[in-house]
């Protein structure tokens, strides 16, 4: 059987180490089977939603031993299925606005799982709105940070920003109004690349700047964050893991757009000197 291509839609330098060693290579070596067998990639994210579903069961039993590390293991092949699904739309081409957006909902959907679950296990008041305010500073933070990964691909690669076509599916005109919101503050660089004359330069002068950007707010990913609720779950406090997403992820997003900003501004005055 031909091996599948390797996927070169994310740059190496803003990845973190467990999509580098573990999450990815893993989805690449599945890639060849999901072709083979003809597996859409939509198909591919309703699996990973069933994955994320059993690790909310097992993240629910944490007080059982080794049930926090099992629910780690599915939570970590849902993250697998993630990367697939874009894999699989990719070589195939058949990626498109309601795959996007249902990739979103799945991530989402997953959490929201995962939060119930810990608050239901908990049975108490505060854990539920705990669980509700973490969820609302989740959404926020991830669809930032995917917006800013988004942004860092397509300006690496010189193309401007380009608004999305205008949908009648109302979820998918979110997600789009949501992931571009960044886009449309950071015009004075979106004017820049858009006038260059050698938009590819301009680009990659960017992308040498921001990237370690990028990688930073990398600790924002539902990596880390799966990660962060495993660990609380083994001290035996998940309200932790809600009380890390309030805090210090909050704080991790509101530098590192700050820095972002100050790369981009940098970035519009040098090459206009």
């Amino acid at each position: 059987m031909t091996s599948a291509p390797r996927d070169t839609s994310r740059d190496r330098r803003i990845e973190d180490p467990t999509n580098l060693y573990l999450i990815h290579p893993a989805a690449h070596a599945l890639l060849p089977l999901a072709l083979r067998w003809r597996v859409s990639a939509n198909a591919v994210s309703a699996c990973g939603l069933v994955l994320g579903a059993a690790a909310a069961w097992l993240f629910y039993r944490w007080r059982l031993p080794g049930a926090a590390t099992l629910g780690l293991a599915a939570g970590a092949a849902w993250l697998i299925a993630d990367g697939l699904d874009g894999m699989v739309a990719r070589a195939t081409r058949t990626a498109s606005a309601l795959g996007r957006a249902l990739d979103g909902m799945v991530d989402h959907g997953v959490f929201a799982l995962l939060y119930v679950a810990l608050a239901a296990s908990l049975g108490t008041v505060e854990a539920w709105l705990l669980a509700v305010a973490a969820g609302i500073a989740h959404a926020v933070q991830s669809a930032v940070f995917e917006g800013e990964r988004a942004r860092f691909h397509r300006r690496v690669a010189g193309r401007g920003f380009v608004p999305y076509p205008p949908s009648s599916n109302p979820l998918v005109s979110l997600h789009n109004w949501v992931s571009t919101a960044l886009d449309r503050r950071a015009a004075a660089f979106e004017k820049l690349l858009a006038a260059s004359r050698n938009p590819a330069r301009v680009g990659q002068d960017y992308g040498s700047r921001a990237a370690p950007v990028i990688r930073a707010m990398a600790l924002l990913s539902a990596n880390m964050r799966l990660l962060a609720l495993w660990l609380a779950c083994v001290l035996g406090n998940p309200r932790l893991f809600w009380w890390i997403e309030l805090v210090p992820m909050t704080l991790i997003l509101i530098l590192t757009l700050s820095w972002h900003r100050r790369v981009e501004a940098m970035t519009v005055r040098l090459h206009r000197a």
